[in-house]
């Protein structure tokens, strides 16, 4: 059996590369959150605590279950260290007994798994001081003087990779130490050091605006499919044209345009009406028939709106909705700012690609041909639709 383990994830506020850079989304989660929800699933970690001198991040870490640890205005600087800012934490958690083990998380790596961490504690339990994630590399690496010379190689006799031992790339996405160790000398790494290897594919850490567009675009092929659940959501809302359309209109002469829906939609729309899921219908199109369709499906409807996101904040804070316990489904880049406002941000098969970057989940079928109801799929039964 493993030894009682904490797992702290620093996430200060002010970075200055990408602002609110712990609360920006990635696969429609923010940054901490994402940190938080890794080392909850880690079977080897007891308590999850996020340090931070920032409100909205410690928001978001107490929604997604962390204790919050406020951390002090000396220790949230560019000139602090990270080992100061978790050995406050650690000591500030104030638990019966000092944990064995403390694993500090680092939030800008957004694909860090509950299975490395419970590698790195193992490593710990196992005898090792310290332990840090780390991916194998094999690249040649050259310093440039006067002239440039090969750092971990001899340029002069290139070996092939096959014949070359690989190397380790430090992430810096996760650490473990033995705590009392640790809060001796301050620092991540001494005595016996050990690494836990990680997926090379999975290992990016966010420090510009370019590193959050590429884990943006790489969260739905390396997330595992997430799907909501009825005790997930208190409200569905629902963008029209691309989403419950095609996205195309057939246009008469007299100047009218009709749209094709899917049937099945309907049925998924009433479906979550019966299971008493507000539903709004939310579209900056000012064709009336999207008012049309929405009294035909008994629900409310806000469209010819210009800022969508403004509205839907106004609609959740009329309701006294829950913002992360509200799912919107869009399409276009105009649904991007309600995608920010909400837990649940899904975006239809046929959606932009920017849309579907920054969705928490996406659906198998495009819009106009069922997404909705295999939204209300996921949240129902199958003898409740």
């Amino acid at each position: 059996m493993t030894a009682p383990a904490v797992a702290v994830v620093l996430a200060r506020g002010g970075s200055k590369g990408v602002p609110g850079k712990n609360v920006a989304r990635v696969g429609g989660v923010p940054l901490v959150a994402r940190a938080v929800a890794a080392a909850r699933a880690a079977s080897a970690i007891e308590v999850v605590a996020v340090s931070t001198d920032d409100a909205a991040i410690a928001e978001a870490a107490t929604a997604a279950g962390a204790v919050v640890i406020d951390r002090p205005i000396a220790l949230a600087d560019d000139q602090a260290s990270s080992e100061s800012a978790l050995a406050h934490a650690v000591l500030a958690l104030d638990l019966p007994e000092l944990p064995s083990v403390v694993v500090m998380i680092q939030p800008t790596s957004p694909f860090i798994t509950s299975a490395e961490l419970d590698a790195l504690v193992a490593a710990i339990t196992d005898g090792a001081d310290s332990a840090f994630t780390a991916a194998p590399f094999h690249g040649f690496v050259w310093r440039q003087d006067e002239v440039a010379t090969g750092v971990n190689h001899d340029h002069a006799h290139r070996p092939r990779r096959q014949d070359r031992e690989p190397e380790w790339l430090e992430t810096g996405a996760a650490y473990a130490m033995r705590t009392d160790g640790f809060l001796q000398v301050g620092h991540r790494f001494f005595g016996r050091v050990q690494l836990v290897p990680t997926d090379p594919d999975r290992v990016l850490e966010i420090d510009e605006p370019a590193d959050l567009a590429r884990a943006r675009a790489l969260a739905p092929l390396l997330d595992p499919p997430v799907r909501p659940r009825r005790d997930d959501i208190e409200a569905v809302v629902l963008d029209f044209d691309g989403t419950q359309t095609d996205d195309r209109a057939w246009l008469a002469a007299d100047g009218s345009e009709r749209v094709a829906v899917h049937r099945g939609d309907g049925m998924g729309v009433s479906a979550m009406r019966r299971a008493g899921l507000p539903v709004l219908i939310l579209s900056t199109e000012v064709n009336p028939v999207v008012a049309a369709r929405a009294a035909k499906l008994g629900v409310e409807c806000r469209h010819g709106i210009r800022r969508k996101g403004e509205e839907l904040a106004g609609w959740l804070s009329e309701r006294s909705l829950n913002p992360d316990r509200v799912l919107y489904v869009g399409n276009d880049v105009n649904d991007l700012p309600c995608f920010g406002l909400v837990g649940w941000p899904v975006a239809v098969a046929s959606a932009q690609p920017a849309v579907r970057a920054a969705a928490r989940t996406v659906t198998t079928v495009p819009g106009g041909h069922g997404a909705v109801r295999e939204i209300a799929s996921w949240l129902l039964e199958e003898d409740q639709l």
